[in-house]
């Protein structure tokens, strides 16, 4: 089993409040840190939620506005003066590398390590053995990309009962099996599909960054096991989210309900609303699994086929 923590760094929009750092998502995958848009002082939300500055890193810009990325800059240079030796990865729009390179020659920043940027397009960003993270470009008042973590699925359940009625010994040949590889024993080839049950699915966590909500956002983030979508605006407020090309409480709910998603996480809040819970009771009307975010909540996300993600388990995690 391998641990996927989800923590929000920030949660307010375009302006900070007292309460809520500007906007930033982070999820822990084992040691491997994953950051989704960097507000200001993301480097201190970092340090008050011991996320660690040294650990292989991927930070992800959805678009080019001061709030999701003017953060960025500070955290590599915090980054360095901490002495952080791994590479960084920065993925983003065009225009994030230009942004990192002229700022760092106006404040003469060095680094100490390799810091790897790629303006990215549509589609595929990453890909390992492990998880694939793919972009889709939404419908903001400048290019915006959203994001999906999709793990790989998991080998089946391993029947401890058909591996011994075979009479295969404890040990390498179990771990093989348990591995998706075929072996040969006494003369006959068995395979994992004769022991293992069929294969279950890897978790998917869907970012939006700053959109209205679309069809095809709503297919991109199909069946997400956390949905973590910008809630700038009330219901109340849809003219002004239209206008501003946001999304309010209740449209991101029903991209959560029409995809499919499982947890609504909102997030992205107008400094005008000191308290979120209106915005998470309109929310809880059209998809009963919606929390509205707050700085510092974190969880582990439990696989969809061992746990059933609420919003009870949620908050219980959020209060130890």
């Amino acid at each position: 089993m391998t641990d996927l923590k989800i923590i929000l760094l920030g949660t307010s929009g375009a302006v900070p409040t007292s309460n809520r750092n500007l906007i930033s998502n982070a999820i822990i995958r084992d040691n491997e840190l994953f950051i989704f848009d960097t507000g200001e002082a993301i480097q201190q939300s970092m340090m008050k939620n011991k996320v660690g500055m040294n650990r292989p890193t991927h930070i992800f810009i959805s678009h080019m506005h001061g709030d999701h990325i003017l953060g960025l800059l500070g955290l590599v240079q915090t980054m360095s003066l901490l002495l952080r030796d791994k590479p960084l990865f920065i993925y983003g729009p065009s225009g994030v590398s230009r942004f990192l390179k002229s700022n760092m020659n106006i404040f003469n920043i060095k680094l100490n390590f390799k810091l790897i940027v790629k303006e990215i397009s549509p589609g595929l960003v990453v890909k390992t053995k492990d998880y694939k993270i793919y972009a889709k470009k939404s419908n903001h008042s400048i290019l915006n990309y959203s994001y999906i973590f999709v793990e790989s699925s998991r080998p089946g359940k391993f029947y401890v009962s058909k591996v011994k009625k075979l009479g295969i010994p404890e040990g390498s040949l179990w771990s093989k099996l348990q591995s998706g590889r075929s072996i040969h024993y006494k003369g006959r080839s068995i395979h994992p599909s004769d022991v293992m049950g069929k294969s279950r699915p890897g978790r998917k966590i869907g970012i939006s960054g700053d959109t209205r909500p679309t069809k095809s956002l709503i297919k991109f983030f199909s069946s997400c096991d956390v949905l973590i979508h910008e809630s700038t605006f009330s219901s109340d407020e849809k003219n002004l989210a239209i206008e501003r090309f946001h999304s309010t409480s209740t449209e991101a709910a029903t991209v959560a309900k029409e995809s499919s998603s499982n947890l609504l996480l909102l997030t992205h809040f107008s400094s005008r609303y000191k308290d979120t819970k209106l915005l998470e009771k309109q929310a809880c009307k059209i998809h009963r699994n919606s929390i509205a975010g707050r700085d510092s909540m974190s969880f582990i996300v439990p696989y969809s086929d061992e746990k059933r993600l609420t919003k009870s388990y949620v908050l219980a995690q959020t209060s130890r």
